[in-house]
């Protein structure tokens, strides 16, 4: 069922607008911590702190106005499992969309020619095809999901610690297997284009 009601509502203009946001920061820290500086050459490890720590201080920080999802796949399981609205799941993988597009746009103009090359667009890596990709790309965004689920359930009372730490966590977990495969997040859109 369609809520337009929402579309009147400040806090959905405000959700919106965060997860642009969010997203827009997301990609910029990400992208500015695996770029190729001379003489100091990303390592796997830092691009996997990198993009943990952004997620975790990002959710930290936003999470009480959209949810913080920063991720399409974040967004359309919360429309699975009936956590948000179909309307709000399009504005918001819309403004995930337009953030991360952005914020690539900002790093590509603050980066030097040299350094930017790419701009760290991934292929695969150590012979593996795009149906490999495919399947570790899954199964690290099952992971990071199921870890949203059951960190963020306001129905458990044996939740210890901080969601966004854990979340945070997911996803440095994730890249720490993803970046070897093909940097992860990546690779599937690469091959759909």
């Amino acid at each position: 069922m369609l809520r337009l009601w929402e579309l009147r509502s400040v806090a959905f203009t405000r959700a919106v607008f965060v997860e642009f946001f969010a997203t827009l920061l997301f990609v910029m820290f990400g992208l500015g911590t695996s770029l190729h500086w001379p003489g100091a050459p990303p390592s796997v490890l830092q691009v996997a702190l990198a993009f943990g720590l952004a997620i975790g201080t990002l959710v930290q920080a936003f999470g009480h106005v959209s949810g913080a999802h920063v991720n399409p796949a974040v967004t359309l399981a919360f429309m699975v499992g009936s956590q948000i609205s179909f309307l709000r799941a399009v504005f918001y993988v819309g403004a995930q969309l337009l953030g991360a597009v952005s914020g690539a746009a900002i790093i590509q103009g603050l980066t030097p020619i040299e350094v930017r090359g790419n701009l760290s667009v991934n292929g695969l890596f150590n012979n593996t095809d795009a149906g490999k990709a495919f399947v570790v790309e899954l199964f690290l965004t099952l992971q990071l999901i199921l870890c949203i689920f059951a960190s963020t359930d306001d129905r458990r009372t044996d939740i210890v610690g901080s969601p966004a730490l854990s979340i945070g966590l997911s996803v440095t977990l994730g890249h720490l297997l993803g970046v070897g495969i093909g940097d992860c997040t990546q690779v599937v859109l690469q091959e759909l284009l």
